[in-house]
């Protein structure tokens, strides 16, 4: 460690299902700033919000990556399991009463290691402890910087002795936990022995992040890790820090951060957190991102409404927003957000709503089950047809849309899905664009459709493209104003698609 330098905690990285309710926590009650949002590196379809201090100092630093809906984890070995933030002494009893006047549930004020606790739960589950501490300048009440992670272990001893690496040491013991000290924060080890192992997903932790203090800092860990029989290291740039991760014997995931550069690189320190910037690597398809990652808004800003609805769903609002809502059914292997790109360039002012399938299959969103490439399983079909028309008419009632600007388009497995919901809900569904759409349903039964306007686009290098047709002279027998074309492509999306049906929505105007 560089002379003069302050070890402790850069940042803790977790896992969040519901980015609005995130924010609204974070920056709504426990009065963090926002102070950088990015595509994730490693997935850039992946929102990633830094919360700190304003000037997001390493310290106070707790990232999110954002899995919308995404499905929850479990805390158990291996994983930081609570984190504590720094507050006055003097202020627990004002964080107290504003917990209880926002509807919180919280334990304590109790002690823990002698000072002040107040314990509660982020609206992941995630706790989160607010931690009474001395020599806090007079006249401030709010967070100042993370004070504590717990980790949980089976090797309590193995992973103290590790954790001391990055500039730790020993303090007092409590029970099973066991405190190790730095210049600036504390890491609490939990015994967890014969607990169950953690399991990845929203409501846990990523990592927890310790300061380094330069490059060569990091340099020098990766060369003394690979010495040892630890996990692999891998070095980043992560552009606001450069940083190693590495796991520790309990299973912990690890990063070693520099302070530096920061994350003025690219705001300016007045103005942090409010541009959303993308990975270099995907910098071609910036604006694809912006429409694709979460939209959330801040305290005291306007909102869309959340209704609870039978599927899971997400709307893209552009700055200019027209009369006309979209409504995107993702192929197999999608999600709700496949299609806004796609949306967004045939409508710019359009609302969009992606809406995600509820059948899984080899981990992957599907509309309905499925016995084999083309034996499709009827009673799954109508029971979804069935939750989706509820669906509908909920986002109809519940969002406010107009019925009569409302389209629906559908790609693959969601074209074929919205041709099954049309034929057993006419009336429902009055315009849609099905993009390489088959027929699934059995029979195809006969109805009215005269109000219905649909447009068809089929590949001639699809495979599937053959079993179209039927379907088409079906929407023509219904009544249904149909319109059919053909391109040379393939199964998957092309230029041709997007030129095709914007003309095809604009005339529908």
């Amino acid at each position: 460690m560089m002379a003069g330098f302050e070890s402790g905690i850069h940042h803790v990285t977790l896992l969040t299902r519901r980015v609005q309710a995130n924010v609204d926590f974070y920056v709504g009650f426990l009065g963090l700033s926002l102070v950088k949002r990015t595509g994730g590196y490693e997935d850039a379809e992946q929102l990633h919000l830094f919360y700190g201090d304003r000037n997001a100092l390493p310290g106070t630093l707790v990232t999110f990556l954002v899995w919308e809906d995404g499905a929850p984890g479990r805390v158990g070995n291996g994983q930081v399991s609570e984190i504590a933030f720094a507050v006055p002494q003097t202020a627990i009893g004002m964080w107290l009463t504003r917990a209880l006047a926002q509807g919180l549930v919280v334990e304590g004020p109790s002690r823990e290691f002698g000072e002040p606790v107040l314990r509660l739960k982020d609206p992941d589950g995630i706790i989160v402890k607010l931690v009474g501490v001395e020599n806090v300048p007079d006249g401030e009440a709010g967070i100042s910087r993370i004070r504590a992670v717990t980790l949980l272990t089976e090797v309590p001893e193995e992973t103290a002795a590790f954790v001391s690496r990055f500039g730790y040491k020993p303090g007092p013991v409590n029970g099973a936990i066991r405190r190790m000290v730095s210049e600036t924060d504390v890491v609490d080890i939990r015994d967890a022995s014969g607990y169950v192992p953690g399991i990845p997903g929203t409501g846990t932790a990523d990592h927890v992040a310790f300061r380094a203090a330069d490059d060569a800092a990091v340099a020098a860990a990766e060369a003394a890790f690979s010495k040892l029989n630890s996990s692999p290291t891998n070095v980043h740039d992560r552009k606001y820090f450069t940083s190693l991760y590495v796991r520790e014997p309990g299973g912990t995931l690890i990063e070693y951060a520099t302070d530096g550069p920061g994350f003025a690189v690219d705001e300016a320190p007045d103005a942090l957190g409010q541009v959303l910037f993308v990975p270099e690597q995907d910098a071609a398809r910036a604006r694809d991102l912006e429409i694709m990652l979460p939209q959330f808004s801040l305290p005291g800003e306007p909102r869309m409404p959340r209704r609870d609805l039978p599927f899971v769903h997400r709307f893209f609002m552009p700055e200019k927003v027209g009369d006309d809502t979209l409504v995107l059914l993702h192929g197999t292997g999608g999600s709700e957000a496949d299609l806004m790109p796609f949306a967004h360039r045939i409508a710019p002012e359009a609302a969009l709503l992606g809406v995600r399938g509820r059948a899984v299959e080899e981990g992957v969103a599907r509309w309905f089950r499925r016995f084999s490439a083309m034996e499709f399983d009827q009673a799954d079909i109508r029971s979804e047809a069935d939750a989706f028309a509820a669906f509908l008419e909920g986002a109809i009632s519940g969002y406010r849309l107009d019925a009569e600007r409302l389209t629906l388009i559908g790609y693959s497995n969601g074209a074929n899905f919205i041709a099954a919901v049309m034929a057993l809900y006419p009336g429902l569904i009055r315009r849609a664009i099905l993009l390489r759409p088959i027929p699934v349903l059995e029979p195809l039964p006969a109805v009215d459709l005269s109000g219905s306007r649909v447009l068809s686009v089929t590949a001639r290098q699809d495979l599937y493209a053959v079993h179209a047709s039927r379907l088409e002279t079906w929407f023509t027998d219904c009544g249904a104003a149909l319109t059919t074309e053909r391109i040379d492509a393939g199964h998957p999306l092309s230029e041709a698609d997007e030129t095709l049906t914007r003309a095809w929505l604009s005339g529908q105007n």
